[in-house]
């Protein structure tokens, strides 16, 4: 329960220097602006409602069927589904940024009509979040976080949502094109296997959760290049690992079969000693190591410093 706290505390302290979803709107707000803005762009394809107190999307905006980015960012939106068919009108829209909201499980149907979306920021929501029930139907369960993801998806974040477990439509062998995954300041404690099927994934940011372990599939992952894993609990008492008595937390197969250069291990139970005892690891010290080299500093830094441990 502890432990859950400091998350949460983090959760905080990241929205804080982010910028407070809650603060007072800084831009010129209300009807004509927004009218003004749309009319806009209908030429630029470009339309930026940040920091407007939206509590519900525009109708106007159902207009712009040749919009490619849309910034709905820093308002009080609960919900993309007010309106039948409208967000999913919205063809050609290749980003869609709807951080620091108040957006909750089961309204972000039409994300899943969104065939060219390509970047879906939906950080400091609450995703994570229960629903209330219908009190007439008490065997009802919680709708899912999250809708069928568009193919079409290279970039997600759903940073600092409540997450307890990683929404299985984020793991869809279809999302074959996702290259940078952001899930940090959940409260998530495992990774599940199916991670190992999203085959383009480049980076991965699991910072601020209640991780333990890694899932031997990571391997799978043949074009990862940055995996963060910052202040989680992953902890190392003894390196005699044994398969099932003692499993190795991060699994050789994560070190020798992928290309990872970048890693993150700050603010966990563990010592770069242990580390360097991990099967794998020698791997991918020497891939570090070339990496380093073709840099301007080359060897003025350590081995392991990219990894934060002491």
């Amino acid at each position: 329960a502890l432990r859950k706290t400091q998350v949460g505390d983090r959760s905080i302290q990241a929205a804080s220097k982010m910028g407070n979803g809650a603060s007072a709107p800084k831009n010129k707000v209300g009807k004509r602006v927004v009218k003004e803005k749309v009319e806009n762009a209908k030429k630029t394809g470009v339309l930026s409602l940040q920091e407007h107190g939206l509590e519900d999307t525009p109708k106007q905006l159902f207009e712009l069927t040749n919009l490619s980015t849309l910034d709905l960012s820093k308002n009080k939106l609960t919900r993309l589904d007010q309106h039948q068919h409208g967000l999913a009108k919205l063809a050609n829209l290749k980003s869609l940024n709807c951080e620091f909201n108040k957006i909750q499980r089961g309204t972000l149907t039409p994300v899943a009509h969104l065939a060219k979306l390509q970047t879906l920021s939906l950080g400091n929501n609450r995703l994570g979040n229960d629903v209330p029930m219908d009190k007439d139907n008490p065997s009802s369960q919680q709708p899912d976080c999250l809708p069928p993801l568009p193919t079409s998806l290279k970039q997600l974040k759903l940073n600092t949502n409540h997450l307890t477990t990683v929404p299985p439509q984020i793991c869809s062998p279809s999302l074959s094109k996702l290259q940078k995954l952001d899930l940090s300041y959940n409260h998530l404690a495992s990774v599940p296997a199916a991670i190992g099927g999203l085959v383009s994934l480049v980076e991965i940011n699991l910072d601020s959760n209640l991780i333990v372990a890694l899932p031997e599939e990571m391997g799978a992952l043949k074009k990862l290049k940055s995996l963060s894993l910052k202040n989680n609990s992953i902890s190392v008492e003894t390196t005699h690992f044994h398969p099932t008595r003692n499993p190795q937390p991060l699994p050789a197969a994560l070190f020798t079969e992928t290309p990872l250069t970048d890693l993150n291990l700050a603010g966990n139970k563990m010592t770069n000693t242990a580390l360097n005892d991990f099967d794998g690891f020698d791997k991918f010290l020497e891939r570090r190591q070339k990496v380093k080299t073709k840099g301007v500093y080359g060897g003025a830094l350590t081995n392991l410093s990219v990894c934060g441990l002491d």
